[in-house]
């Protein structure tokens, strides 16, 4: 069964942007969104518009970083964790786009970006957006419990990121480029904890990698890293356990769960998770050091938990997903 896709042609990511809240704003990768909001409202009257808020505003941002307006977007591509996606179809009820709304749970960034490319390197579109956003407070409240609820969380929980990004995508330009995407399958370990996500998507992201690795004829050593969306500390582990069960062994992984917040300092428990996490990592730590050289090709993993509060409620286990897409600085390592 074929998972990779090579590209006709190299799709170029000209552009990125993000913005996050005030957890956010305090990690290790705080000085580089293009805008933090210290009110986690964003000036709206509900989380949710909040969200939505800040989705528009990360696309502003990119707009205004390629200095062309909203009519020259061919489409964009997006979602968020919100039911029916509304804070990403209420952002683009306002900015007017022609859109096809994605729903990967965690795995939209990734999930955004490889269907981007398939449309822009066919030469379908000249130019696509790909986006993703999530906002703590609406996550657990639709998710788990309400916050005034005040329960005490466990030592695998994850902390969703308050945040939105967005990549321009294009069939000519310079800067990183996507090459080749592998859509994953569906994987369920029979996981029931919704608050051990990381545990549920370790496997779906191991299934990625390795149908990519086999099919592509690389190997770990050839990506200077390989970047999962948001495992966290407990599905990194295990995802690491998992592969070198197959005989391969991670030794350049980084978890952007891990990499957007300090664990211990800022109490996330296991790390971050969200559709925001993965994105704004890409925005503002992968993708910088792409163009500035220190990065010249990595692998990018999004990582998605496809529950409901229903069928959490049912006892249902948590199927998973993971999909990829591999960027590369420079056209002359295609």
């Amino acid at each position: 069964m074929k998972r990779v896709i090579t590209l006709p042609n190299p799709v170029y990511i000209t552009a990125y942007s993000s913005v996050c809240g005030k957890k956010e704003s305090e990690g290790p990768l705080g000085p580089y969104f293009d805008y933090t909001n210290r009110d986690d409202y964003y000036g709206q009257e509900t989380w949710e518009k909040a969200e939505t808020e800040m989705q528009k505003r990360s696309v502003s941002y990119l707009l205004e970083k390629k200095n062309i307006k909203r009519e020259d977007v061919n489409i964009a591509f997006g979602g968020d964790l919100c039911d029916q996606i509304t804070s990403t179809t209420f952002a683009q009820r306002d900015l007017g786009m022609p859109f096809v709304g994605l729903y990967g749970a965690c795995s939209t960034m990734s999930e955004s970006m490889a269907v981007a490319s398939c449309f822009v390197g066919s030469g379908l579109l000249e130019n696509a957006i790909a986006g993703a956003s999530s906002h703590f407070c609406t996550a657990e409240r639709q998710f788990r419990t309400p916050l005034a609820y005040g329960g005490k969380r466990t030592p695998t929980a994850q902390w969703t990121v308050t945040g939105a990004a967005h990549v321009f995508l294009e069939k000519e330009g310079e800067g990183p480029c996507i090459t080749r995407v592998c859509f994953g399958p569906v994987v369920d370990f029979d996981i029931k904890d919704a608050n051990n996500m990381g545990a549920a998507m370790a496997p779906a992201a191991a299934r990625t990698l390795l149908d990519f690795f086999d099919e592509s004829k690389t190997k770990p050593e050839d990506y200077d890293a390989i970047f999962t969306g948001d495992l966290g500390s407990i599905g990194s582990n295990l995802l690491k356990q998992l592969m070198s069960r197959e005989g391969i062994e991670l030794y350049n992984h980084q978890d952007c769960g891990l990499l957007i917040f300090d664990r211990h300092g800022q109490n996330v428990q296991s790390g971050a998770s969200g559709c925001g996490c993965s994105g704004c990592v890409l925005s503002t730590y992968i993708l910088p050091k792409m163009k500035d050289g220190k990065l010249k090709r990595v692998l990018f993993m999004s990582t998605g938990a496809l529950l409901s509060p229903t069928t959490s409620m049912q006892k249902e286990s948590i199927p998973s997903i993971a999909h990829l897409v591999e960027i590369t600085a420079e056209r002359k390592l295609l």
